[in-house]
C-alpha cells in the first residue's frame, strides 16, 4: 500500500491515502527508519522498504501492512 511518511514538528506521522488515514508513527524498528517496521498509534504495524538514510520527508514508498500473530491464527 501506497504510504506518505512525513515529520510533524519532532515526530512522524503516516497518511494512508487509500484509508484516508494519517496517524503519528509510535515506534521505530530501524533508528534509520526504512527497512524496517514502523508502528501507527492505531496499532498498524507498517514494514518500510530499504531507503538510505538521508532519504528526504515527505517521501511516498509502498509499504507493506504486517499482521499480528493473534490475527494469523484467528484466519487459519
Amino acid at each position: 500500500m501506497k504510504v506518505t511518511i512525513r515529520r510533524t514538528g519532532n515526530d512522524l506521522s503516516a497518511y494512508v491515502p487509500k484509508k484516508d488515514l494519517e496517524e503519528p508513527i509510535v515506534e521505530i524498528e530501524n533508528e534509520g527508519l526504512w527497512g524496517g517496521f514502523v508502528v501507527l498509534r492505531n496499532g498498524w504495524r507498517l514494514l518500510l522498504p530499504d531507503l538510505p538514510k538521508d532519504t528526504q520527508l515527505p517521501v511516498t514508498v509502498e509499504a507493506k501492512k504486517m499482521v499480528n500473530d493473534a490475527a494469523r491464527k484467528e484466519t487459519s
